[in-house]
């Protein structure tokens, strides 16, 4: 895919059970997820931060436009699942940033998941309580 001045690349990420779709195309810097600028809809500066850490590293902040569409997760799984697209999204657009966004870890998709609740027992790895007598 040829990244052209009209064409949009698209990527997805996914962190937890959080799945983040991904449209960047040149432009000024304004960053939506759903519908909303990120700075509202990802509450806090740190989850801000996490999800745009990417266009820090490829040092092109207010050079892209990013439209994101995520479902699932909450804001931490949410935020993760951003930064894993948006890596992805920019790779695609330039090669040459593969190199400082793998260093960063950034590319890594994160497999640790939550684990489920085992039959028997009130949670993935609480017991009941045991009693000799």
């Amino acid at each position: 895919m040829s990244a052209t001045k009209s064409s949009a690349i698209t990527a997805v990420g996914r962190r937890k059970t959080a799945s983040a779709r991904i449209r960047l195309s040149r432009g000024t810097g304004v960053i939506s997820v759903n519908g909303k600028p990120v700075e509202e809809y990802l509450y806090t500066e740190a989850l801000v931060k996490a999800a745009t850490a990417p266009l820090r590293t490829a040092g092109l902040e207010g050079q892209v436009d990013v439209s994101v569409n995520v479902i699932g997760g909450g804001p931490n799984g949410q935020a993760g699942a951003i930064s894993h697209g948006l890596a992805r999204a920019l790779q695609k657009m330039d090669a040459t940033l593969r190199a400082p966004l793998k260093k960063e870890g950034l590319l890594t998709r994160d497999g640790r998941m939550r684990e489920r609740k085992k039959p028997g027992q009130p949670g993935a790895r609480k017991r009941f309580q045991f009693s000799k007598r």
